[in-house]
């Protein structure tokens, strides 16, 4: 009996341990792809993925000082970066704020203090990601309800700022109108340096991405199509 216990033993230890090794070598071998896998829109002045994770300690003081509500904060659903801040722009993009609050309330250095302008910011590229669909290439004019969504996101935030109220009313008055809402929303202070409505071939017109883009996200949110025409990809990505 001694010899059969002896054994059990060795036998639970050893297929504990191999459990755990497993466990620990899956983590080392999936550790890369989890921080692969977030891909989100970071706030301005956010370093690159690996060292923004490192860095940022997950205070939410950009969040707080926000102005435009953009910031938001990871759950747990994916990757590493639980409670680390990102903008979701099919909800609200960046709106390059003077001064950027966002990175100067940041006291860890995951965003970067040398992003002090709008033109300092990098958070990714726009894209026309889906040009079949764009109403202005399709030279199709702005339907009724085009900014629900976002009227429907600004009434719903606490402490709703005039910024806000603002940004509603720059972006009434275009349904029935030929679709420039890209460009004119476009937040930096030359947006001819970012995009610009050019003629298309097809008849119509189309947004065109220039090398002053700041990847701010804000035409992916005003883009009326039911999926945005074009989007965001992230800086890392």
């Amino acid at each position: 009996m001694a010899k059969v216990s002896t054994d059990r033993r060795e036998f639970i230890k050893f297929s504990t341990l191999g459990f755990f090794g497993v466990l620990l070598g899956g983590g080392i071998a999936f550790s890369p792809y989890l921080v692969g896998a977030e891909n989100r829109l970071r706030p301005p002045g956010a370093l690159n993925e690996k060292d923004f994770l490192t860095l940022c300690i997950k205070c939410g003081q950009c969040l707080q000082v926000c102005p435009y509500h953009s910031i938001k904060l990871a759950d747990i659903g994916k990757g590493h970066g639980e409670g680390t801040p990102y903008v979701d722009a099919n909800e609200r993009g960046c709106y390059a704020c003077n001064a950027v609050p966002c990175v100067l309330a940041c006291p860890s250095g995951a965003l970067d203090h040398k992003t002090e302008k709008a033109e300092d910011i990098d958070m990714g590229i726009a894209v026309l990601e889906y040009p079949d669909t764009c109403l202005a290439i399709s030279n199709i004019v702005v339907p009724k309800g085009y900014d629900d969504k976002i009227k429907e996101f600004t009434n719903s935030v606490r402490n709703r700022t005039d910024l806000e109220t603002k940004l509603l009313e720059k972006m009434s008055g275009y349904e029935g109108k030929q679709c420039t809402l890209c460009a004119d929303i476009c937040p930096i202070p030359n947006p001819l340096t970012a995009i610009a409505m050019v003629r298309d071939i097809k008849g119509g017109h189309r947004p065109e991405i220039y090398d002053g883009c700041i990847g701010c996200g804000a035409c992916q949110e005003i883009c009326p199509t039911p999926k945005p025409s074009i989007i965001i990809k992230p800086k890392g990505e």
